[in-house]
């Protein structure tokens, strides 16, 4: 008997849990002959901005144990161009297309959210609040809950999409962001960003990224990862988006059990460009071998 993997986002109903993480994947179209789009759950876009970025100089992405740090810097075409030559694609494909946007100030995002409302290839949104504020020196929208809200207030007053939020691991109290999120108007939350590292060129005595510091992804962030989604499930009624160091089935149901409802495939589509679908395809076998019906069923079931 084959599982029920359906699961539902908001008013987004997604054939099985499997979404991948924004900036792993294109728009979509550059991973179509290395994956059967119409075989997961829904694909995350590059984060689109109201204008079009070049990003952080080179060198901007570095191995490291267990995974890698990026400073790619947010580089996107904009919305203009998203619309014009990346939203065609999106009509050949039967599976969601989500677009992550980031702003500089409440009403750039307001402003994007807005854009996006409009067409009706984009299935839902996902706010990247990991940007500084530049009209309160510099505070990363991300880190602060007032800030946060208002973001997300402003997003949500500006569509009526399903929106879902993006959390940043670099804060004191996960928990306090996410239900300042929720409260705000978040229909679900994306629970893990990359964890803020370097890496050090020892014979140059010399930071390894031009950036200095990036974003650390892939297994090496799992347990952290693991341990917010736990924490933020049991404090929201909002589904939670589980991301941080899946490369396996069994690492994604590990977050089904700890509370998402659906997962990211990140970093592991560098390692793997197939790696979605596989996961997808052994989360199900996974189900089917020991008799469970329902992919549901596992979600928060954790014990202990």
């Amino acid at each position: 008997m084959k599982p029920d993997m359906s699961v539902e986002i908001g008013s987004l109903k997604l054939r099985n849990p499997v979404m991948t993480a924004s900036g792993t994947f294109g728009y979509g179209e550059e991973f179509s002959q290395y994956v059967d789009l119409e075989k997961i759950g829904a694909f995350v876009t590059k984060g689109l901005s109201l204008k079009p970025r070049a990003g952080n100089p080179t060198p901007r992405i570095v191995e490291t144990p267990g995974g890698m740090l990026n400073a790619i810097g947010l580089q996107n075409v904009g919305i203009d161009a998203f619309i014009q030559k990346k939203v065609p694609f999106l009509r050949s494909v039967n599976t969601p297309a989500i677009a992550n946007f980031f702003g500089y100030t409440p009403d750039e995002y307001a402003e994007l959210a807005s854009r996006l409302d409009d067409i009706p290839e984009v299935a839902a949104l996902e706010v990247n609040i990991s940007c500084p504020n530049v009209k309160q020196g510099g505070i990363v929208f991300g880190t602060d809950p007032n800030c946060a809200a208002s973001v997300v207030a402003a997003c949500r007053a500006a569509t009526k999409k399903t929106l879902i939020v993006k959390l940043s691991p670099n804060v004191t109290d996960i928990v306090e962001m996410a239900q300042a999120c929720e409260g705000a108007g978040a229909d679900a939350l994306s629970v893990i960003n990359t964890l803020t590292g370097m890496a050090i060129d020892l014979e140059r005595r010399r930071p390894v990224l031009a950036n200095i510091t990036g974003g650390l992804s892939g297994p090496a962030i799992k347990p952290v990862a693991l341990r917010m989604v736990w924490q933020v499930a049991r404090a929201v009624k909002v589904p939670v988006i589980g991301i941080g160091g899946i490369m396996s089935a069994t690492d994604a149901l590990e977050f089904i059990l700890a509370g998402a409802t659906a997962v990211q495939v990140g970093t592991a589509s560098f390692v793997n460009p197939g790696a979605a679908q596989e996961i997808a395809e052994g989360m199900e076998q996974w189900l089917a071998a020991r008799g469970i019906a329902d992919i549901k069923s596992l979600i928060g079931a954790l014990e202990g």
